[in-house]
């Protein structure tokens, strides 16, 4: 774990340098997640992540790329580098 830390460190260094990056951070625990429904007369608030999964989202990267195939191979390096999956998505719009 302490080498993923240090080589996503690093990749994100790289991609401030580079020019890419926007903004990065890690995610708490799924555990520690709120559900918030607000769609009826009261909000409804459940504990535990709005999906139960073996997985979960550690943290994100949201980066500038000049098209999806520059995204994609940043993605590859940023999966590398965390030693986990990276999805990526544009923002709708965009």
């Amino acid at each position: 774990m302490d080498e993923a830390m240090a080589d996503t460190s690093a990749f994100n260094v790289r991609l401030q340098e580079e020019g890419y990056w926007v903004f990065a951070n890690g995610l708490g625990q799924a555990t520690t997640a709120t559900v918030v429904d607000g769609q009826g007369r009261e909000p409804v608030l459940t504990d535990g992540p709005y999906l139960e999964s073996k997985e979960h989202i550690g943290g994100f990267w949201i980066i500038e790329a000049p098209d999806l195939d520059v995204a994609l191979k940043l993605a590859a390096e940023g999966s590398r580098a965390c030693r986990g999956k990276v999805e990526v998505r544009a923002f709708a719009g965009a």
